[in-house]
């Protein structure tokens, strides 16, 4: 689609934002809503602890309430995203934040396990109307010239929401109480409620077609099946019925909706779309990228906490540095693109990022640090950065105005969809990697040490409290099992990233850049 043809597009039904302050106060609105749902996913994981003896919470409930919010959040992406662009944009986005703020206001006073599992759920209800509006907000109201700018800037903080969220809740955690932890996310819902309804304009698609509800039923169990199966075959295995019956009833649903989508008159996702270069591109490096990175960074809190020795708001104050820099850089990330090219902007963004992964799987160590992993973190904050942003507006500009709900649930559709697997994929190789390399480290030692040890390193550290004179030894075998584990999964992670810089090589944008 032209940008003349946006251009058009948009204003048939809403005027588009040309007066800087105005544009100001739109994004305002929209990436305080974003940071909001995006702090969320991460900000509850530095509280697992006190939440559980809180709560008296298994570790398997712990882990539902965390998964709770997300599983509900990734299959509802793309059915709401397509609500919005049907009946209206900003009211399907004040009542996500409605629905997100009462959510959340719930589990600040939860008193048992099931009641935080539904209290998350209905809070990924709500951050499913919120997430992808936001973006298709800026997309459809920003004129062409200063659309890209915009999405960088929604793209730093989609980026970085995650780590606020972490240095917030730690602080809460360490300060306060687990529950303070929501104090965050519910003023960031006040704060964007008012800011929408003073400033964000509204749109939605004109179309004569029936909503497509089947199709986006099947979305729902797609991608709800895959991120089900993927979060629960590290825990419960990869054997287990909730596993298998996850990722069949995921890829099932998935072959149903390609046949359905096909076939309808007005999909809710054109598949024939994806033979555009720029929307695969984006999507498969998206999805790659972000797998990568939440995999990784899955375990580097535990690393600072573990390993180095240090509090939760410090670990938090650890992940800052790459805030930092990918937060500026996504916003340059459009004048990048604009010279030298959207795919050369993605490649080189990609292989800086596995250049970062390189540099802390060679550097990583117990006795090395927080420095011997700052590079690293560095790097891959620059290439995330370069990346982020021409991926998702190739994503956007590749679909037609009254589809940009759709296009924004897909751009995070993919990150969530990414994480899920990554997350699972590489969180498996490393407790692999760990238990073999602490059953090779403890071969002296009793069976009934050298076991639980090895099933993680907060069991190794409570079996070292009980071991005596060997407790040592086993805390200084853990660490470094540990540091050797994570090492692999970096590894592996540098070859998945591979197949997104070959991806962009051989079907990468033609186009000459992402405005």
């Amino acid at each position: 689609m032209t940008t003349s043809s946006i251009e058009r597009a948009l204003g048939e039904t809403t005027p588009l934002a040309t007066d800087k302050r105005v544009q100001r106060n739109i994004l305002i609105a929209m990436c305080t809503s974003l940071v909001a749902v995006v702090a969320s996913v991460s900000g509850l994981n530095v509280a697992q602890q006190a939440l559980a003896a809180d709560l008296n919470a298994s570790q398997s409930g712990v882990l539902w309430i965390i998964n709770a919010y997300t599983l509900a959040l990734a299959a509802l992406l793309l059915p709401v995203g397509a609500i919005g662009d049907r009946w209206g944009r900003k009211p399907v986005l004040l009542t996500g934040l409605g629905v997100f703020g009462v959510a959340n206001l719930f589990a600040a006073f939860a008193t048992s396990t099931e009641w935080m599992i539904i209290a998350r759920s209905v809070a990924g209800i709500g951050a499913a109307m919120i997430m992808p509006v936001t973006l298709s907000v800026v997309t459809s109201s920003f004129p062409a010239e200063d659309r890209a700018k915009a999405i960088g800037v929604w793209a730093g903080f989609a980026g970085s929401g995650g780590m606020i969220g972490l240095f917030v809740s730690a602080f809460m955690v360490d300060q306060l109480s687990w529950r303070w932890t929501y104090a965050l996310p519910i003023t960031l819902v006040l704060i964007g409620a008012f800011m929408t309804v003073r400033h964000a304009p509204n749109s939605k698609e004109h179309t004569v077609h029936p909503f497509d509800t089947f199709g986006s039923v099947l979305a729902a169990l797609a991608i709800g099946g895959i991120v089900l199966g993927f979060h629960e075959g590290p825990e419960l295995g990869w054997s287990d019925p909730i596993t298998i019956a996850g990722l069949l009833v995921g890829l099932l649903s998935i072959l149903v909706f390609v046949v359905w989508e096909r076939r309808h008159p007005a999909p809710l996702l054109d598949i024939a779309s994806f033979r555009d270069r720029a929307l695969a591109s984006g999507t498969v490096t998206l999805t790659i990228v972000f797998a990568v990175m939440f995999g990784i960074f899955l375990v580097l809190f535990p690393y600072f906490q573990a390993v180095v020795g240090w509090s939760a708001l410090r670990s938090a104050a650890g992940m800052l540095p790459m805030a930092l820099i990918m937060m500026p850089t996504s916003t340059i990330a459009p004048r990048v693109a604009a010279r030298f090219g959207t795919r050369n902007t993605m490649l080189t963004g990609v292989v800086i990022f596995s250049l970062g992964l390189m540099t802390m799987a060679m550097n990583a160590s117990v006795e090395g640090g927080y420095m011997s992993v700052l590079p690293g973190l560095l790097l891959i904050g620059l290439g995330m950065g370069l990346t982020m942003t021409p991926a998702t507006a190739s994503i956007t500009e590749t679909l037609p105005e009254d589809k940009q709900g759709v296009a924004s649930a897909l751009n995070d559709t993919s990150r969530e969809l990414g994480g899920a697997v990554g997350m699972a994929l590489l969180g498996s190789v490393l407790s692999s990697a760990f238990r073999t390399n602490m059953l090779d480290a403890l071969k002296g030692f009793p069976r009934a040490l050298a076991g639980p040890a090895s099933e993680g390193i907060a069991n190794a550290y409570g079996v070292a409290a009980q071991a005596g004179e060997q407790g040592p030894a086993i805390v200084d075998a853990a660490k470094h099992a540990f540091v050797d584990a994570w090492v692999q999964s970096m590894w592996v992670g540098v070859a998945i990233s591979a197949v997104a810089a070959i991806f962009l090589v051989v079907r990468g944008p033609k186009r000459v850049s992402s405005t």
